[in-house]
């Protein structure tokens, strides 16, 4: 129940943390989970802090040196662990704690278990997609490096990088890569780099290691953070066979901090090689184009028209020539034939003429609406008759009729 007071009648303090003492008291005994840091033993009691690496909180336990003696020698700074324990209230101080009864290590079975289902709901928000992954700029011009200071880690991709390309410039932040601290300080070296405007890549590494050493670029928080950074990272955690959540969320997964370097840095030695061998590329195109050009040109050259023009006409006013004799011989040939035809024609019709017969001493006897008499008894007597002679036409007077 809530405490009645007034200004002008408050309570005094022990009597508020005897109150905070009391309901702190009816807890009862609780388990609770966190990863062990600041260990350590004066005499039988044995002091450490409980850290939950998520929310970065953390409470003081106390107990007998037997209780962590028989949790066994899992028991050291950066292990996680659930205790059994009873919260306590020290009324004279003020301070919170929690008295160890019991210890018992996180295996490595349940923290594989824990991981994933972890990595289960990651990947149900779709933070794993590779549609989301963004691809690291050819030449960045700088890199921001996360990793333990002085490490092999830091060494690995700091000598290799500038093996490969001399001029690269690195922003170096320097965290620790395991234990209690290392999400904490890893996220906030993130947030500088993802800052920067002129770190375009940022390169997360850490040497191999157990796999409770690994288990801060598994948690959460941080994986989130990486998945919300707006600078592509490179992750490159352990070894070959060492897979972090850290892995799956990063834009580009390396296997090892020396295969970071080389995808965050072109080798220059290959970029001149690929420069030269595009080189020659390009000069033996040009020279196979010139080439076939140039053979085209000589074949064109080659013909007869361009070879020797002057031939080519000779030979069509040899051409016309011969088109022009043949046209002649072809008219003149026309022109005999069709003399003949008419020849022929004009004797038949001379033949057939009625002239022809005339002139043999025939004559034509007509009527005046031009009839021909054939016969005497066709022709009446003082009838008017026209003889036409081969000479001339005579207009003749019916006299008599003698029938034959």
């Amino acid at each position: 129940m809530a405490m009645e007071t007034t200004a002008e009648a408050p309570v005094p303090v022990r009597t508020v943390l005897q109150a905070v003492g009391g309901w702190i008291g009816r807890l009862g005994r609780i388990w609770v989970e966190g990863q062990i840091t600041e260990l350590n033993a004066r005499g039988g009691t044995v002091y450490m802090t409980l850290r939950d690496p998520v929310a970065n909180m953390s409470v003081r336990v106390v107990g007998p040196r037997p209780v962590f003696e028989a949790a066994g020698p899992a028991v050291t700074d950066g292990a996680r662990v659930v205790v059994h324990a009873k919260p306590d209230f020290w009324i004279n101080r003020g301070t919170f704690s929690l008295s160890a009864l019991e210890i018992r290590p996180v295996g490595v079975g349940e923290l594989l278990a824990r991981l994933e289902r972890l990595k289960r709901v990651l990947a149900s928000e779709g933070l794993f997609r590779p549609e989301r992954k963004r691809p690291l700029p050819f030449l960045p011009g700088r890199i921001g490096l996360i990793c333990g200071r002085d490490s092999d880690a830091e060494h690995d991709v700091l000598q290799n990088a500038r093996r490969r390309w001399p001029a690269v410039a690195f922003r170096v932040e320097n965290t620790a890569v395991q234990g209690s601290y290392a999400v904490g300080e890893v996220m906030e070296a993130l947030r500088r780099l993802d800052a920067d405007p002129e770190v375009e890549v940022i390169v997360i590494a850490r040497g191999g290691g157990a796999m409770e050493d690994l288990l801060p670029f598994s948690d959460e928080t941080l994986v989130r953070a990486v998945a919300e950074a707006r600078t592509p990272v490179v992750s490159a955690i352990g070894h070959e066979q060492d897979t972090p959540l850290l892995d799956l969320v990063a834009d580009v997964r390396a296997s090892t901090p020396t295969d970071a370097a080389k995808k965050a840095v072109p080798d220059v030695r290959e970029q001149l090689q690929l420069v030269r061998q595009l080189r020659d590329r390009a000069r033996r195109c040009l020279t196979g184009g010139l080439e076939r050009e140039a053979a085209w040109l000589k074949g064109v050259r080659s013909r007869p028209a361009l070879a020797d023009p002057v031939r080519e006409i000779e030979r069509q006013s040899e051409q016309v020539l011969a088109l022009r004799d043949r046209t002649r011989r072809c008219l003149s040939a026309a022109l005999d034939r069709a003399g003949d035809e008419l020849s022929h024609t004009r004797a038949r019709l001379l033949a057939l003429s009625p002239a022809a017969t005339l002139e043999r001493g025939y004559a034509i006897v007509q009527r005046e609406d031009g009839t021909v008499v054939r016969k005497p008894a066709d022709v009446a007597e003082a009838e008017r008759l026209h003889v036409r002679l081969s000479g001339g036409r005579l207009d003749v007077d019916v006299a008599g009729r003698a029938d034959a």
